[in-house]
C-alpha cells in the first residue's frame, strides 16, 4: 500500500492565510462564485479518487497470477514488470503536480486523468475478453513443456493498459486531497479561521478514510470475483468502478471552485543552479547588503551551507533590481529564498535515500503471494482466504499502530512526563526501518519452513500443491511491515514538511512517492541480478517459479541484510543532519514553559 500523504496541516496553513473578511456588499459575480465549492461538492471529489483506488488497486494483487498463467511469464518477468508499473505510478503523481501547478489547474489534471485510468482499465479488460490479445493458454507453473510466449502486439496492448492507469493516478493522486481543500477557500463573512479549520479536519479525516477502505475493497472484494469468477468478470467489475468514478467527479462539474495556476517550483531550482554556475568566478559581498531578497521574507542573508549556492543572489550591480524590489532577469539574479529553498533540498536527500529500502521490502508482492497461494488458507472447512487478500493484514496493522500511537502511546507518555510527548519524525524512521528488517527476517524463517515442509511432503516438483501449514504464519511479517511502514513512512512526510520551507510544501508531498518510485527501479535490478547469478552453471535460482525448488528464504534475508546495513547508513546521514527543525522548536517552548507540538499523525 501506498502511505499516500499526510498534508493536512499545510493545506490548512494555505487556506487559512487567504481567508479575508469583507464589510461591503459583494458584487453579483462573487455571489456566483460563493455558490460553489463547500461540503457538497466533497462526495464527487472524495469518491473519485477511493473508486479510482478500488479499480486500480484491485487489478494489482492477482496481476502475478495472471502474467504467469495467461502471459506465461516467470516469476521474475512478471515482479519485474510489476516494478516498473509501481515505479510509473509512483511517479508520474510528481508530473501531474507539476503539470497542475503550471498549466492545467488540478480540475483539468484530475478530470483527464479519471478518462486515462477508465481506459487503461478497459484495455486492461479487453486482454481477458479477447482471446487473440494473448498467447495460447499455457500454465507455466505446470506445463512440462516452453509455453509460447506473447507476441510485440499483445505486449504492447498489455503494456499499454498499464500506463494508461499510471498516467491516470499520475492526474488524480497528487491533486484530489488539494482541489478537496480549494472548495473551502469562500471569502465568506460568515466563516472565520476556527470554522475553517474545523471543517477542513473533517474533510481530511473522510478523504484517508475512504482511502483506507478503497484498498480494503480492492484486496478483498476484487480479488474474491478474479479468484471465484474469473478475469473476464475481474477485470470488469474494476471498468464499472473507474466509470462511476470518473462520472461522479464530471457531474459536479458546475459546483466546483477552480483556482488559477500557480509558478512552478522546479523551474525555479534549476534558476538557482543556473545563475549560480553564471556567476561561479563572482566574490563574495563583504556586507549583508549585497544579497538580493524579498520584501517581508525570512531570508535576508543566505546561510553558510552549502555556500557556493550564494553566488546566485548576489547583485552583481544596483541595475539589476527594479525599484520595486524585483530582479530585472530571474535568469541573472535570484533571491535568498529561492537558494534557502534549495539548500532545504539538498540537506535532506541523504534521509530521504534511506527510505529507499524499506520501500523495496514493501514491494515484494509476487512471493508472498506464492506463497500463500501453497499453503492452507482456511479460516474453517468452508471460508478460505484468497492468496492475494493478506496483504490487508499490512492494512490492518498500520492502521491499529496509528491509532495505538496517537490515542494511547501519546497521552500515556505525556501523563508519565508531565508535559507534551512525542517521538521525533527521524527517530520514526529509524525504528521503520529496523521493523522492516525483522520482517524480512521472518519472511526468510517462515519460508525456510514452508519449503522443507513441502519438500517432506513430495511436493518438490509440485508448486501448485498445498502444503499441509497454515497460511496464517504469513500474518506476522505482514504486521511488521504494517508497522514498518507506519512508522517509516508518515515519519518521512511528517519530517519534508518539518523541514522543508512552507512554499515547498508540494515538494515535499512528492517526495515519498518518488523514492517509492526510485525503490521499485532497483527492487527490479536486484531481482534481476540475483536471478542471473544464482541460475549459473545450471542450477536453480533463488527465485525460480517453481517455489518448492527455488530459495525465497535466500531472497529475504539477503534484503534483511541490506536493511540492516540500510539502518547503518541512516543512523550516519542522521547524524550529519543534526538537529531538526522541531527540536529546536521544541527547546524554545520548553523555554518559555510553553510547549506546543503539533500531531500530525
Amino acid at each position: 500500500m501506498e502511505p499516500s500523504t499526510i498534508n493536512s496541516s499545510k493545506t490548512e496553513d494555505h487556506h487559512n492565510k487567504i481567508l479575508s473578511h469583507h464589510d461591503n456588499p459583494p458584487p453579483p459575480t462573487m455571489q456566483l462564485q460563493r455558490s460553489k465549492g463547500g461540503l457538497v461538492t466533497m462526495p464527487f471529489i472524495i469518491a473519485n479518487e477511493a473508486l479510482e483506488r478500488v479499480a486500480t488497486f484491485g487489478v494489482l494483487p492477482n496481476m502475478t497470477f495472471y502474467l504467469m498463467k495467461e502471459y506465461s511469464m516467470g516469476v521474475t518477468n512478471a515482479q519485474n514488470l510489476l516494478f516498473y508499473w509501481s515505479s510509473a505510478t509512483n511517479f508520474l503523481p510528481l508530473i501531474g503536480a507539476l503539470i497542475a501547478d503550471s498549466y492545467l489547474g488540478r480540475f483539468l489534471t484530475i478530470g483527464f486523468g479519471s478518462i486515462f485510468s477508465l481506459l487503461g482499465t478497459i484495455v486492461l479488460w479487453l486482454t481477458a475478453m479477447i482471446p487473440k490479445a494473448r498467447p495460447p493458454p499455457c500454465d507455466l507453473l505446470v506445463s512440462s513443456q516452453a509455453c509460447k510466449s506473447a507476441t510485440t502486439a499483445q505486449y504492447t496492448i498489455l503494456i499499454s493498459s498499464f500506463m494508461l492507469m499510471s498516467i491516470g493516478a499520475g492526474g488524480i493522486r497528487p491533486c484530489s486531497l488539494a482541489f478537496g481543500a480549494n472548495q473551502f477557500d469562500k471569502r465568506d463573512n460568515n466563516n472565520n479561521n476556527n470554522n475553517m479549520k474545523r471543517v477542513l479536519e473533517t474533510y481530511f479525516n473522510w478523504y484517508y478514510a475512504a482511502v483506507m477502505i478503497s484498498v480494503l475493497i480492492a484486496m478483498t472484494g476484487i480479488v474474491y470475483l478474479q479468484d471465484h469468477m474469473g478475469w473476464k468478470i475481474g477485470f470488469g467489475v474494476p471498468v464499472i468502478i473507474m466509470f462511476f468514478s470518473a462520472f461522479l467527479f464530471f457531474l459536479a462539474t458546475p459546483l466546483y471552485i477552480k483556482q488559477n495556476v500557480i509558478n512552478n517550483l522546479l523551474g525555479r531550482f534549476v534558476q538557482v543552479i543556473a545563475v549560480a554556475y553564471k556567476n561561479r568566478k563572482l566574490s563574495y559581498p563583504e556586507q549583508n547588503s549585497g544579497y538580493h531578497y524579498n520584501k517581508g521574507s525570512e531570508f535576508i542573508v543566505p546561510t553558510s551551507k552549502l555556500r557556493f549556492l550564494n553566488k546566485a543572489c548576489i547583485i552583481k550591480s544596483p541595475e539589476d533590481v527594479k525599484q520595486d524590489g524585483v530582479a530585472v532577469d530571474s535568469w541573472s539574479l535570484c533571491t535568498v529564498e529561492q537558494v534557502e529553498e534549495l539548500k532545504a533540498l539538498v540537506r535532506v536527500m541523504p534521509l530521504w535515500s534511506t527510505g529507499i529500502m524499506i520501500s523495496i521490502n514493501l514491494s515484494q508482492s509476487s512471493f508472498p503471494l506464492l506463497q500463500a497461494k501453497s499453503m492452507d488458507r482456511h479460516i474453517t472447512k468452508r471460508v478460505e482466504i484468497p492468496a492475494a487478500s493478506f496483504g490487508v493484514f499490512t492494512v490492518i496493522a498500520l492502521t491499529v499502530w496509528l491509532i495505538v500511537y496517537d490515542r494511547v502511546i501519546l497521552p500515556l507518555g505525556s501523563r508519565i512526563r508531565g508535559k507534551s510527548f512525542r517521538i521525533g519524525t527521524k527517530e520514526r524512521m529509524g525504528i521503520g526501518i529496523f521493523f522492516s528488517c525483522m520482517a524480512m527476517l521472518l519472511s526468510g524463517i517462515i519460508e525456510h519452513i514452508r519449503r522443507r515442509k513441502s519438500i517432506n511432503q513430495g511436493l518438490l516438483n509440485n508448486p501448485e500443491g498445498i502444503v499441509a501449514m497454515s497460511a496464517m504464519w504469513l500474518v506476522p511479517q505482514h504486521c511488521l511491515n504494517g508497522i514498518a511502514e507506519a512508522f517509516n513512512a508518515i515519519g518521512q512526510i511528517e519530517f519534508y514538511y518539518s523541514e522543508l520551507p512552507k512554499s515547498m510544501s508540494s515538494i515535499a508531498t512528492a517526495m515519498f512517492g518518488l523514492g517509492t518510485a526510485v525503490a521499485n527501479l532497483l527492487a527490479s535490478v536486484i531481482l534481476s541480478n540475483v536471478d542471473s547469478i544464482t541460475k549459473r552453471e545450471g542450477k536453480e535460482s533463488w527465485v525460480s517459479s517453481n517455489i518448492n525448488r527455488g530459495h525465497y528464504e535466500n531472497y529475504y534475508w539477503l534484503l534483511a541484510i541490506m536493511t540492516c546495513l540500510n539502518l547503518v547508513y541512516f543512523i550516519v546521514c542522521s547524524w550529519a543532519y543534526g538537529p531538526c527543525v522541531e527540536s529546536w522548536s521544541k527547546k524554545m517552548d520548553e523555554k518559555d514553559g510553553e510547549m506546543e507540538l503539533e500531531n500530525v499523525s
